[in-house]
């Protein structure tokens, strides 16, 4: 089991930045691929970016350029910061923990932090 607490929504201008955490505690958290996703009202939940247990990193097309993913296994953190914000990457922001482990999809999320984009 993988428990994640998504931190640091909160309101920002646009063009302004705002770097979001996840702290995951359970077993081998870092054997999990780590991922945020985010989901405006009525939307779908999207894929931001991810980063493997290897270090490797893929972005949505949204996020290329202007937002950062990282990890610290160390601390079991979970990091994205995000430049020149748009009024657009307003929506809930969820931490997402993924591994497939013996044939079997482990999948844990965090409850979501809210970044609003207004001037």
């Amino acid at each position: 089991q993988v428990q994640l607490v998504e931190s640091g929504g909160g309101l920002v201008q646009p063009g302004g930045s705002l770097t979001l955490s996840c702290a995951a505690s359970g077993s081998a958290v870092s054997l999990y691929a780590l991922a945020w996703y985010r989901q405006a009202p009525g939307k779908q939940r999207e894929l931001v970016a991810r980063v493997t247990s290897g270090g490797s990193t893929n972005y949505a097309d949204s996020a290329k350029g202007r937002f950062t993913i990282s990890r610290d296994n160390a601390n079991n953190t979970l990091y994205l910061q995000m430049n020149s914000l748009k009024a657009e990457d307003t929506p809930v922001y969820y931490c997402n923990a993924y591994r497939i482990f013996l044939g079997r999809r482990y999948d844990y999320w965090g409850l979501g932090t809210q970044v609003t984009v207004s001037a």
